[in-house]
């Protein structure tokens, strides 16, 4: 595909593909790549385009900003679908390439849509010709590269992420089709209540195609009903799919995620997962969803099971690799079992108790026996005399050595409770609190 057709849309085709930006000021969202001195836009500039993977989920702008690469660089621009295209149509490219090349020195640009499909052979097949010179290449991906792209091509291209596009940013996309009236669907002279543009924005869940889908259903819905009109009701009929009470910055926003935390800390699974998938259901952010959990994991279970905090960060990490739509699967795992889990808050109050005190009493001097001494000077002031290495002591613990200031001599703020594994620090520290 030569880059003067790459932007060639026909009134027939998808309303997604028609309003498919084709300059860098019409990319929505992608701010930390694209604008003033950011790294694409000064790349384009100077004409000077590296091999570059995008990577990043469905919607957010990869094939469109590759096809803007192309189009603003003197550089021919080939594609090939990595579910479509094997080694041999590479091979056609590559010849096709050089023979520019050696005609006119221009060089070629292969976009790979979907590299993550191809193979290592298959992708072994590229690095002869991104290293000499003969094609530039510029991949899609919605997998994560370090795991989908083998190790010498992925060290000769830079990886640019892209984020879900805001919804703020999809409702400028939505709005620019609805008065666009060469590729849009301005001259249909329809009429959005902003209800249901809300909706629209909420369920594309940061996917640009996938709101301007669900509006161009709609918008045959209200031709057909020749009203002209949607709301909220036609774009429900259109995804099949109602609208939940949940306005993400909102009252209701704070009451559902305030019904989560709480059920968790009442250790009922039932609750919080129902809450959970209301929040998720209604299109918060799971990264959200997933934060929190890592900080109850702390907060209120605690070393009541040591272990939570472990699985509320797998399962963030988890949400991270694997996305939506199956994300919530390791989300639900991970509340139901924070929820299921003993509880303590005494770590989390034992760190309020220790900063009331500073608040009290300022920066109290540090005892000298526990102070640094790297010189003789220090020595001599009696910095670390008499410091007991608890390591030569049984149990690696010194029995009535003092390591509080002391003005805040013998101040318990961490209390372990009697539950889950906290019972076994407690035992432990009253047994060697004994000990004389």
């Amino acid at each position: 595909m030569e880059d003067q057709h790459l932007f060639t849309h026909g009134i027939n085709q998808p309303l997604a593909e028609r309003m498919r930006p084709r300059t860098l000021d019409q990319i929505a969202g992608q701010t930390h790549l694209v604008g003033p001195d950011k790294p694409l836009s000064a790349l384009i500039a100077a004409d000077t385009i590296p091999s570059i993977i995008f990577w990043g989920p469905p919607g957010t702008g990869k094939t469109t900003l590759a096809r803007i690469v192309a189009h603003h660089t003197k550089a021919r621009f080939s594609q090939l679908s990595a579910v479509l295209s094997g080694v041999n149509d590479l091979r056609a490219i590559v010849k096709e390439a050089k023979s520019v090349r050696d005609l006119n020195g221009q060089t070629t640009i292969v976009f790979v849509d979907e590299i993550h499909r191809w193979n290592k052979a298959q992708q072994d097949a590229l690095l002869p010709h991104v290293e000499d010179g003969t094609i530039t290449i510029i991949g899609s991906t919605t997998e994560n590269p370090s795991f989908e792209v083998i190790g010498p091509l992925l060290s000769r291209t830079k990886v640019y992420t892209l984020e879900q596009i805001p919804s703020e940013s999809l409702g400028t996309l939505v709005d620019r089709a609805l008065t666009d009236t060469k590729q849009g669907l301005g001259r249909l002279k329809i009429k959005l209540d902003d209800k249901a543009r809300d909706f629209i924005c909420a369920t594309a869940d940061g996917d640009a195609r996938r709101a301007y889908n669900t509006l161009e259903i709609a918008a045959d819905l209200a031709v057909q009903r020749k009203d002209k009109k949607i709301d909220l009701k036609l774009v429900e009929s259109a995804l099949q799919k109602k609208s939940l009470y949940y306005d993400k910055k909102g009252e209701e926003h704070y009451n559902v995620i305030s019904a989560f935390i709480k059920s968790m800390r009442g250790s009922d699974p039932d609750a919080a997962v129902y809450y959970l998938a209301r929040m998720l259901e209604a299109g918060e952010d799971p990264l959200f969803t997933a934060r929190r959990m890592v900080i109850f994991a702390s907060e209120d279970v605690g070393n009541a099971d040591p272990q939570a905090v472990q699985v509320a960060i797998s399962c963030m990490q988890s949400f991270d690799f694997v996305g939506m739509p199956e994300g919530w699967i390791p989300l639900a795992q991970c509340a139901t079992y924070l929820a299921s889990a003993p509880k303590s808050n005494a770590s989390y109050a034992s760190y309020k108790r220790a900063k009331h005190d500073i608040e009290e009493h300022g920066t109290l001097p540090t005892p000298k026996h526990l102070r640094n001494a790297p010189t003789k000077f220090m020595k001599e002031l009696g910095y670390g005399k008499e410091y007991k290495y608890a390591h030569d002591f049984d149990e690696h613990f010194v029995p009535d050595e003092q390591y509080l200031p002391d003005k805040l001599k013998g101040k318990r703020y961490y209390r372990p409770t009697e539950i889950g594994y906290e019972k076994h620090i407690s035992d432990r520290l009253k047994r060697l609190r004994n000990k004389k």
